[in-house]
């Protein structure tokens, strides 16, 4: 799953740091009104700090917003004394070539307000949109032949509101960039925790029965080496299967099914000795219920196999649930249903909304495993 995403992300970085940079540079044009004023100079001094300043206001605007828009990305946040400094830089630049540019380096003032409200808190940023929407009024009355710039004023709220925007969507983007690596995160533990299961579970069977196998062939070398050579045959294909179910589950998701699982139930329990007493056929299931109820029988025969000493178990399968008893010990002291394989079934089960039923045996001997469908009312079935 990894492998087709990696590539791309790099891609992603460049058009998104390209992306960034467009969106700051786009609103330069605004400038070529303080500009046009600089360049028409008849002295060349205040032409060219006219033009210097509208030249380093521009980059110095370009740098800040790529800046914060960087750090928003990287979810860091952004120092409130840097973000003042920052402001009060383009504020200097932008007064700095009132001598080339007269009365239109008020334009720049739109810029500040964008970038106010881009890095600076709520309330600071409202201040500095205020404060920038009215000094073009202001000095119109102050300095003498400095005009109100009405379109000033309109410019500074709209860019206000279009950066706020921005930068709510740049948090939003941030949000769910954040969330969509918490999902991969969890579904890579799911994953994890979904293997460690069905490993756990196959190899549980499995090594049961090739413990058990391998003890009745130690019984029975001196008394039926011919018997004991067809147990150790068991015991080699029983351990070439657990391989290959290793493998399979390691490489992708490996399949359960319940034939499958019967067929093995009563290999293992004629080598542990014990009586089975299993379904001939198998009732038609839709593929989900048959993997669960093969999960099932696998789980239930392996704990007779290993911890119930008991001489005869029981198998019962019908389309609405698989049952599992035998006449041994019964359940521990420790709370039926607290071992492993146990939680990894109610977990399947979970998925289908079936219930899994653990404990004593009708008549007070023996274990009782039982997995059973809900009825279409979602109640459970007897």
């Amino acid at each position: 799953m990894t492998s087709p995403t990696a590539p791309a992300r790099p891609v992603n970085r460049r058009h998104w740091r390209f992306t960034g940079w467009l969106l700051a540079a786009v609103w330069l044009f605004f400038l070529n009104i303080p500009f046009v004023t600089a360049l028409h100079q008849p002295e060349l001094w205040r032409r060219l700090l006219g033009l210097g300043s509208v030249l380093t206001f521009a980059v110095a605007y370009v740098l800040i917003f790529e800046w914060g828009r960087s750090r928003r990305q990287r979810h860091v946040p952004i120092p409130v004394g840097r973000a003042r400094a920052l402001i009060a830089l383009l504020l200097v630049l932008g007064l700095a070539g009132i001598p080339g540019t007269g009365g239109d380096w008020l334009t720049t003032l739109v810029f500040v307000a964008a970038a106010a409200v881009f890095l600076l808190p709520s309330v600071e940023s409202l201040v500095v949109v205020v404060l920038a929407a009215a000094t073009p009024p202001v000095t119109s009355h102050l300095v003498p032949g400095w005009e109100s710039e009405s379109t000033v004023v309109f410019a500074v709220l709209l860019a206000s509101f279009a950066m706020f925007g921005v930068s709510r969507l740049a948090q939003r983007n941030g949000e769910l960039q954040a969330a969509q690596q918490e999902i991969h995160r969890l579904a890579v533990a799911e994953e994890r925790a979904r293997t460690a299961r069905d490993l756990h579970d196959i190899l549980g069977h499995s090594l049961t029965v090739v413990a058990v196998k391998a003890e009745l062939a130690g019984r029975l070398l001196e008394l039926d080496p011919a018997r004991a050579a067809v147990e150790i045959a068991d015991v080699e294909r029983l351990a070439r299967e657990a391989l290959a179910d290793v493998r399979g589950t390691v490489g992708a998701y490996r399949g359960v099914d319940l034939a499958s699982e019967l067929a093995g139930a009563r290999s293992a329990l004629a080598a542990a000795g014990v009586a089975a007493e299993l379904p001939e056929t198998v009732p038609e299931l839709p593929t989900d219920r048959d993997e669960l109820f093969g999960w099932a029988v696998r789980e239930g025969v392996t704990n007779v196999v290993r911890h119930s000493g008991a001489r005869r178990c029981v198998i019962r399968v019908d389309a609405a649930a698989v049952e599992v008893r035998d006449d041994g010990r019964g359940p521990a002291g420790e709370p039926a249903g607290a071992g492993h394989g146990l939680v990894g079934l109610r977990e399947r089960a979970d998925r289908l909304d079936a219930t899994v039923t653990v404990g004593r045996a009708p008549g007070g001997r023996g274990f009782l495993l039982r997995v059973t469908m809900p009825d279409t009312n979602g109640r459970a079935r007897g």
